[in-house]
Parts: structure tokens; sequence; C-alpha cells
């Protein structure tokens, strides 16, 4: 939203058509967004239109429970793992803690009296969670902290202790722990075989648990974010994670979980975050294309974009709903383009086509990631 640059170099290197998504961002960023180009235009005597997608329907799926307070700090290496730039890491006081003032591989936040001792030249040493002996170099301090880099690897955790070390041998006797750490993000480590329960509420998820030998005790659980999808799914039909990245079968449904085995075969093991999408392709889904951000959206879509997207278009409803709401909104209206991404879209298609041909102009475009 705030790189006009980038839009200029697409504009002059021959975009003809931008788009906006409308799940990111806000009314005030697109704005940016349209000035920038606007700006290029007039720079480049070239035109290009808007199109703006839809949301539609935010199928996916829920929260996590957080993941282990573990800092991991790596230097940059090259493809033959040599270290071409050290780890960077900012030390701050944790009685008022400062931001670094840039960009750091990690923040760490320690007793003001042990940092005030700190000298550039000096070094800081740890045992890591791997016990693995680690040293950093002082590179700079501050008044608002200390930086200091390693070329290898460490894993920190809350407790760690920090070794003052002015020199080869003279370790500092009074040695510090790091403070409170920001819990790490969370995932699902999942295998084709393997059971998923998607949840109808959003409790935090959790991953597997596992006896010593592997084997699952209790199945990962995760929650959904349109929990009225529980009413219309049904055991043997598809579903989709994350863009097609992690596929399953519906085993079983109940009021409140729907049991999913993992068919995916994958030689790596498959990685399920928190809001990533969630597709059921083959679902007959009573959910609505647009929703009441979607209607809140069109204000600002029809006074700005050329091209409007119907995410998730479903059945021929869906598409008069959008061309009575642009209707209301005045005389400009922006030609449509349905995103068939469901099989009951493509099996509607028919239908929402002939009523998309009431306006001037419309599209369809086949989303065969979402179908597959």
């Amino acid at each position: 939203a705030d790189n006009y640059l980038l839009v200029h170099n697409l504009l002059q290197q021959g975009m003809d058509c931008m788009r906006i998504n409308c799940a990111h961002d806000d009314a005030a960023a697109w704005a940016r967004m349209i000035g920038h180009l606007r700006q290029a235009e007039q720079s480049l005597g070239r035109s290009c239109r808007i199109v703006m997608d839809l949301a539609g329907p935010k199928l996916r799926t829920g929260p996590l429970e957080p993941g282990p307070a573990v800092v991991r700090i790596r230097p940059s290496r090259d493809t033959y793992g040599r270290v071409t730039a050290p780890a960077r890491v900012w030390l701050t006081a944790e009685e008022s803690p400062q931001p670094p003032p840039s960009p750091a591989g990690a923040s760490l936040p320690v007793p003001s009296t042990w940092l005030a001792r700190l000298r550039t030249g000096e070094w800081v040493e740890c045992t890591d969670a791997r016990d693995a002996q680690r040293a950093f170099r002082i590179v700079d301090v501050t008044e608002q902290g200390c930086w200091v880099e390693s070329t290898r690897t460490a894993y920190l955790v809350p407790g760690t202790p920090l070794r003052h070390a002015r020199g080869a041998g003279t370790l500092d006797e009074q040695a510090c722990r790091i403070s409170t750490l920001p819990p790490g993000e969370n995932s699902l480590t999942l295998h084709q075989g393997d059971l998923l329960v998607l949840t109808r509420d959003l409790q935090p998820g959790r991953p597997a648990s596992r006896d010593r030998a592997g084997n699952i005790l209790t199945p990962a659980m995760i929650g959904c974010t349109l929990p009225e999808v529980f009413d219309d799914v049904r055991a043997g039909e598809p579903i989709w994670f994350d863009d097609g990245k992690i596929g399953g079968v519906i085993e079983k449904v109940e009021s409140s979980q729907v049991f999913i085995r993992i068919t995916q075969d994958h030689v790596k093991a498959l990685t399920l975050r928190a809001d990533k999408g969630i597709n059921l392709p083959e679902s007959h889904l009573r959910l609505a294309a647009m929703t009441a951000k979607d209607i809140e959206d069109l204000s600002f879509v029809a006074r700005h974009a050329d091209i409007v997207e119907l995410s998730f278009a479903n059945s021929a409803e869906d598409v008069e709903s959008l061309q009575q709401h642009l209707t209301n909104l005045g005389s400009r209206q922006p030609a449509i383009v349905l995103k068939v991404e469901t099989r009951r879209g493509f099996e509607n298609l028919p239908a929402m086509l002939l009523t998309a041909m009431r306006a001037p102009c419309c599209g369809v475009m086949i989303d065969r990631g979402d179908l597959a």
C-alpha cells in the first residue's frame, strides 16, 4: 500500500490490470494503492484497469495453543552452508525494554544492571537449550541497548544464563538469566493416514499427543471460523487446507466435530497452521457468497473498480445479490467476474452466467486449485 515504486515498475513492465484483494487491508490502504497507480499512469503515459476481489466467506482454520518460548538465532548462510552474515541479537533492559533500532534475529530482555556492564569488543557466553556452548561478540553499546553477533546457531529459552566475558578466560562472576520470551507460533504436523479433528468452536487447537514409540494417543485438533458448515458436510467428501497443500477425506461428522483422514501422500511431514484456508469443493454449503463485510466494502469498490470479482459464487441468487447492491449504490456499474471455487458453483455456472449477462460485461474465473 505504501510502495509507489513497486506499482510504477509493474506498470512500466506492462501491467494493464491491478488486482486488489479485499480480504486484506482496508479502504484507506486500497485508496493509497489506487493513488500510486494513478500517479504512475500520469508519469508513464499509460492506463491500467483496477479489479477488486471481494473476500467472500472466510472459511479458515482457528487459533492454536501457543508454541514453546524458544528463540532460534542463526546466521545467514549461502548454498554451501558458509556464513555470509552473522546473527544479530538485541539485548535490552527487562525493566523498560526498547525495540531494536534495526532488524534483529532476536530481542532478549536482561537486567539493566547487568546490561550496563557490557562494553564493545567483549563477549556474552551461554549454554543454549541443546547444551551447546555459544559465544556472542558485543559489537555496539547504546543507551537503549546492546548489539551482539554470532556466527553459530543457538536456541535460547527463558531462564538461559548469560555470562559476561571481558576477554579470554575472564568470565564475570555474576551471570544473568534471559527474562520472559514470547511464545512461538505453533503448528500441527500431519502425515498421510493421520486423523485430524476439526472443531466447531474456536478454542485453541493443539498438536497430536504421541507415546514414546510415536503412536498417536489423541489426534490433532483445530477449530473452524465458520461453524455453520458443519451442518452441510458429509462423510466421504474431500477437504483441503492451505490452498490445496494438505488434503483429506471426511470420515465422520458429529455435532461439534468433523473427523478427517489425511490422504495426501507427501515425502515430508505436512504442516498446518492457524488462519489457513479450508476448502470443501464437493460439499453443498449453504453460504451466501457475500458477507456483511463484502457489502460494506462494495461502496468503495463500486466507486473505484473497473471489475469486481465475486468470490465463492455458487448460485444465481449470489449473482443477483451483487447486481442489486451495485444498482443501489449508483449508476456506475463495474464488470463482474464470477469466481468458481466449488463443485456446486461449477454445476450452477450456466444459471449464474445467464444472470450475470444481464450486465453489460461479465466474465468467469475457474479456480482449478480449489476445485482439485
